[in-house]
């Protein structure tokens, strides 16, 4: 399974961003999505996940209110909405994938950057 992920960028404070995620592959393995962000000097940390059929959704709560996880799966494409954008959200973003079953996740994206200034 490969995922790309693309929508980052620099917006300022209160802005709004929408990244995507396009999974290829084995994809008919794939239970569930989610997107990780791992900010300047920190550790990587979860965002948000969503099921196949999108029945069960979390969010870390830092982001609950503001930012909105949905998914594809005839487009095989996850994406993440982000609003009301603060600084402590500047991070590279990864998508990422779960087979079901797995206590895991198994594929990564390459991560892209969002930057939000003051």
């Amino acid at each position: 399974v490969q995922l790309q992920a693309c929508g980052g960028g620099l917006v300022q404070v209160g802005g709004s961003l929408r990244l995507s995620c396009v999974a290829s592959g084995s994809i008919f393995s794939i239970n569930v999505m989610g997107w990780y962000r791992q900010p300047p000097g920190k550790e990587r940390e979860v965002v948000a996940s969503i099921n196949s059929g999108g029945g069960r959704i979390n969010y870390a709560d830092s982001v609950k209110g503001r930012f909105t996880i949905s998914r594809d799966d005839a487009k095989n494409m996850v994406g993440l909405q982000m609003n009301n954008l603060k600084p402590e959200d500047t991070a590279v973003y990864y998508c990422a994938a779960r087979r079901a079953f797995s206590a895991s996740y198994n594929f990564w994206g390459q991560g892209t950057l969002v930057t939000v200034s003051s």
